[in-house]
């Protein structure tokens, strides 16, 4: 079953599926094409295998099939990373590597060379899901002035920078997870100067910015689901609204705010009445909604679940929303 599920899988890809592999994709969205216990990406030449079971033996099974199978179909793949994500072991969160001997250290994406370090956590350490909002940000970057909160690795930020942007401020508590940015940075030649990593607590940076009146044409809201520091709590699934008000009043008169909400259980419906509620007072707007890659979803072909909530007007519990965002004070002067 699994293995005609993958062959599925590998034959709706063939067009990301190329002769000198630089990039990267999911391959088996295995949520909505017929194993939710696995993910299986590509990154350059290396396959991450990722099992989300609670049984490790199960996941132990899935993960050797997933590597025989995928192996046979892509046989220039000279690296295989296994995740067990729902070990007690950090290390077998982390992945092992059970073919070859080094990971991909980099990624080309729309032109833009972006560091890895698929091992430094449990996540590979570049989202795929927001493929497409890194080349809005490609595209709408130059000469602007762009915050990117909650950076984690920082890819959006790099893609803005290498959009043009004057300057960009890349804000997540952990440093160590910051530092691929500088090394994306200096993968394309990118003038680090225009480029600050500010390793603080999010609501303790933008209560500083707010106080020396910094203001950008660009900011990026990207949270992690949950999580609870000494300053505050950051719960997507209930408190959108008040990380939005934290950065709107850093944003200048026509810039734009993208939000991004994962929470799995909130439907897309859902997520846009929140904003609908904020767009109430005229001075924020939805712009534009952006969408997820198909490979991250599926294809008619290969689909067979169906998200836990329903995303539409999304394609994808990942949803991002351009705001455009005006000021009181710059229409009463």
């Amino acid at each position: 079953m699994l293995t005609q599920l993958l062959e599925n899988a590998i034959s709706a890809r063939n067009d990301l599926i190329t002769a000198d592999p630089v990039g990267a994709f999911r391959l088996f969205a295995g949520f909505y094409e017929g194993e939710p216990n696995l993910v299986a990406d590509v990154y350059g030449r290396t396959l991450v295998l990722s099992s989300y079971s609670s049984d490790p033996g199960e996941g132990q099974a899935l993960l050797a099939e997933a590597q025989t199978v995928i192996l046979q179909h892509l046989p220039w793949l000279t690296c295989v990373l296994q995740k067990q994500r729902q070990s007690q072991q950090e290390e077998l969160r982390r992945g092992k590597i059970t073919f070859g001997e080094s990971c991909e250290s980099s990624i080309l994406e729309h032109g833009v060379k972006y560091a890895l370090d698929l091992q430094m956590n449990q996540d590979a350490s570049f989202y795929l899901d927001t493929r497409l909002l890194r080349k809005w940000l490609l595209d709408h970057s130059q000469g602007k002035e762009v915050l990117n909160t909650f950076a984690y690795t920082g890819s959006l930020g790099v893609a803005a920078l290498a959009g043009g942007a004057s300057r960009v401020l890349q804000n997540d508590r952990n440093a160590r997870f910051m530092e691929l940015a500088r090394r994306s940075a200096m993968l394309n030649r990118l003038d680090l100067g225009k480029m600050k990593l500010r390793a603080t607590d999010f609501y303790s940076e933008m209560a500083r910015l707010k106080k020396e009146q910094v203001r950008f044409d660009i900011a990026i809201i990207d949270p992690p689901f949950f999580s609870v520091t000494e300053k505050g709590k950051v719960d997507m699934a209930a408190e959108s609204e008040r990380l939005i008000n934290k950065v709107r009043p850093l944003i200048k008169h026509g810039g734009r705010l993208i939000v991004l909400n994962n929470a799995l259980f909130l439907s897309g419906n859902e997520f846009m009445q929140s904003l609908h509620v904020l767009c109430q007072d005229g001075y924020l707007s939805v712009e534009e909604i952006l969408k997820v890659p198909q490979d991250i979803i599926g294809y008619p072909s290969t689909l067979t679940g169906v998200a836990p909530a329903a995303p539409a007007p999304f394609n994808h519990s990942t949803k991002m929303v351009v705001l455009s965002v005006r000021r009181k004070d710059a229409l009463a002067g």
